[in-house]
C-alpha cells in the first residue's frame, strides 16, 4: 500500500478494511474470529476492538511474518484445547472486503455435506496469472493448489484459480501445517495444506463463485479504490430504497456510518462522513462536506464545510458557510454568505 498505516486500517467508505471481513464473519454461526496481526499489531487491535459490535474477536501476533500457513497456525493456538473434536476452521484473508455471506454459507454447507477434509474457494480466470492453480484428480476433487511458478506446462492452462478462502477440519489442518515445508522464500503456504491432505488420502471440494469482483483483493490503492466506488455504490442504493432522495447518486458520498432520516434529499457534490447523523426531511447540498455533525430534521445546507457541528431543526446553512468544531446553528436560524460560525459564536 506505500503507507504508515496498517493494511487492515486504511479506510473503505470511513471504516477500516479489515471490519468488513469481521461484519461478513460475523452473519455466520462462528463461535469466535481470530485475527492474526503483524506489524503495527497494538495499533489493529485498540482501532479494531473500538468498532467490532457484539463479535467475540481474539487478536494473536505474527512477530516474523513467514507466510499464510504460519498465521493460521498462531491462530489455532490460540483456540480452546478442550474442544478438539471434528469442529470446523473458516481461513478468510483480510483484504476481501466485497466477499459474501452468502458464499461464505455455501462454502461451509458443501464442506460439511460432502465429509471433506478441507474445501477451498476458488473462482475462474481468463488471466490467471499470480493465482495457484486448482489441480483436480480422480472423481473432480482436487489433489494440489499449485503456485505459478511451480506449474507443469499442462497446468499453465487452468482458469480454476484458489482465492485463498478454506474451509477445514481443525485438528486435520494443524496436523497438516505442522508437515510443511518452507518455500523459496521461507514462507508457508496456506495452499500447500490441500496436497498434503490430499496425499494422505482426504478429500479437498471446492465451491466455485460466480461473480469474480467479490473475491477481488485490495492490494494497492488503485484496487481500494476500485473497491469502495463499489461499496458507495451498494450504500446509496441501500438508501435510495429505505426513503432517501439522490438527484445523482454517482456524485453522493456517504460513508458507511452514517445515518439519514426519511425524505432526506442529497444533491451532487455531498459528501458525508464518520458520525454524521441526517434528520428527516432535511436537503443537503450541492456542494456540501459534513464530518461528525448532527442535522436536524427540515434542515437546508448548501456550499457548506461542517466539522464537529450540530444544526437544529429547520435551520437554513449557506451558501459559502465554514462550521467549526463544537459550533451549534440553533434551530430556525439562518447563516449564510460567507460565515465562519465557530464554538464561541452566539448563533
Amino acid at each position: 500500500m506505500r503507507s504508515d498505516r496498517p493494511k487492515p486500517l486504511h479506510l473503505l467508505c470511513g471504516r477500516p478494511l479489515l471490519l468488513y471481513v469481521v461484519d461478513t464473519l460475523a452473519d455466520l454461526p462462528v463461535d469466535r474470529v481470530v485475527v492474526v496481526v503483524g506489524a503495527a499489531a497494538e495499533l489493529v487491535t485498540k482501532r479494531i476492538l473500538r468498532d467490532v459490535d457484539g463479535t467475540l474477536v481474539d487478536f494473536v501476533e505474527q512477530p516474523v511474518p513467514r507466510g499464510t500457513a504460519d498465521a493460521v497456525h498462531a491462530a489455532l493456538a490460540v483456540l480452546p484445547e478442550d474442544d478438539l473434536g471434528d469442529d470446523d476452521v473458516l481461513v478468510v484473508p483480510v483484504d476481501m472486503p466485497l466477499l459474501s455471506t452468502a458464499s461464505l454459507r455455501r462454502l461451509v454447507e458443501t464442506h460439511r455435506s460432502g465429509d471433506a477434509a478441507c474445501t477451498v474457494l476458488t473462482v475462474r480466470r481468463a488471466e490467471p496469472a499470480g493465482f495457484p492453480r486448482v489441480v483436480r484428480g480422480r472423481d473432480d476433487w482436487i489433489v494440489r493448489l499449485v503456485a505459478e511458478p511451480d506449474a507443469l506446462a499442462d497446468e499453465w492452462s487452468i482458469e480454476e484459480v484458489s482465492v485463498s478462502v478454506f474451509c477445514a477440519r481443525r485438528s486435520l489442518l494443524g496436523a497438516a501445517i505442522r508437515r510443511l515445508t518452507p518455500a523459496d522464500d521461507g514462507g508457508y503456504r496456506l495452499e500447500d495444506v490441500v496436497e498434503v491432505l490430499a496425499r494422505a488420502g482426504h478429500r479437498i471440494a471446492a465451491v466455485e463463485v460466480g461473480e469474480i469482483g467479490e473475491v477481488a483483493e485490495v492490494d494497492d490503492r488503485v484496487r481500494l479504490a476500485e473497491v469502495e466506488a463499489e461499496l458507495r455504490r451498494r450504500i446509496n442504493h441501500a438508501w435510495l430504497a429505505a426513503g432517501v432522495s439522490m438527484l445523482d447518486p454517482a456524485t453522493c458520498y456517504v460513508d458507511a456510518t452514517v445515518q439519514l432520516g426519511r425524505d432526506v434529499t442529497l444533491f451532487p457534490g455531498t459528501l458525508l462522513q464518520g458520525r454524521t447523523v441526517i434528520g428527516a426531511g432535511a436537503e443537503i447540498g450541492p456542494n456540501v462536506r459534513l464530518v461528525d455533525c448532527v442535522v436536524g430534521e427540515g434542515v437546508r445546507v448548501q456550499h457548506t464545510v461542517g466539522i464537529d457541528a450540530e444544526i437544529g431543526d429547520d435551520a437554513v446553512v449557506g451558501p459559502f458557510v465554514a462550521l467549526e468544531a463544537g459550533a451549534r446553528v440553533e434551530a430556525g436560524q439562518r447563516v449564510v454568505a460567507g460565515t465562519t460560525v465557530r464554538l464561541t459564536d452566539p448563533i
